[in-house]
């Protein structure tokens, strides 16, 4: 343009592309496991006895060998845990059952101590050590659907299976030698003539499947009824790969 002229020229303006964005969330496998457990460890039955080692969501993620030990641990240590040893030990010196240890003060602690033990190793062997050695999940998978025989069937069967970490049903080994070590464990502390080497030790775990049989049918027809707790999260809310919020 020269000095003096004027120019008038049409709006001009650029047009802006149409774009879509998506922002995809999601957590590894690990993750989603814990908060699965984290959920868990709120159950109790009437709010107040543990119940842990109980997965409402069938198809929960298998636990890693650190949540593994973390249930266990979490479970040993519960007041719930140490009050109930104490009412086993007062039982036991009522009825004046291991004589051995004797009465009074020192009696009872005798008996609160094995009590105790009893239950802790038995948790930790049976409830981790050989869960993750031998790639078991150590929770009972509630059914709650099919007929009253079919969960019934179920209950019991779980007795003596449980889920692999791979996700299929097999032979519970980690329950079963669990309380097979634990009760070889348990000679080394209780009086030695309530000792009776391999046989009771065969007894006890025999009707340790056996309790649990009952505790099993208990879990499916009375106690998750007994059971308040959160909504689960479920694998297939937040898997890798799929959209969240």
């Amino acid at each position: 343009m020269h000095p003096g002229e004027a120019l008038e020229l049409p709006e001009i303006s650029l047009p802006i592309g149409a774009t879509t964005s998506e922002v995809r969330v999601s957590v590894t496998r690990y993750e989603l496991a814990e908060e699965q457990v984290k959920v868990e460890e709120t159950q109790r039955v009437l709010g107040i006895i543990p119940n842990f080692y109980i997965s409402y969501d069938h198809h929960a993620l298998p636990l890693s060998t650190k949540q593994k030990f973390e249930l266990a641990w979490k479970s040993n240590v519960d007041p719930v845990t140490f009050a109930a040893s104490g009412v086993i030990a007062g039982v036991e010196q009522a009825r004046n059952s291991y004589g051995g240890y004797g009465q009074g003060a020192q009696g009872y602690a005798k008996r609160y101590g094995a009590s105790y033990a009893d239950g802790f190793i038995g948790n930790m062997i049976g409830g981790a050590i050989l869960p993750s050695l031998l790639k078991q999940d150590p929770r009972y998978f509630y059914k709650g659907t099919g007929s009253t025989r079919s969960r019934i069937v179920y209950a019991l069967a779980n007795a003596v299976v449980c889920k692999g970490d791979n996700g299929h049903w097999q032979a519970d080994y980690s329950g079963i030698l669990g309380s097979l070590a634990a009760g070889g464990i348990s000679n080394l502390y209780y009086p030695a003539s309530n000792r009776d080497g391999a046989r009771l030790t065969f007894e006890n775990t025999a009707l340790g499947i056996a309790g649990s049989g009952v505790a099993n049918l208990l879990q499916e027809f009375l106690i998750r009824k007994l059971t308040p707790t959160p909504r689960s999260i479920r694998s297939a809310d937040l898997l890798p790969g799929r959209p969240g919020t």
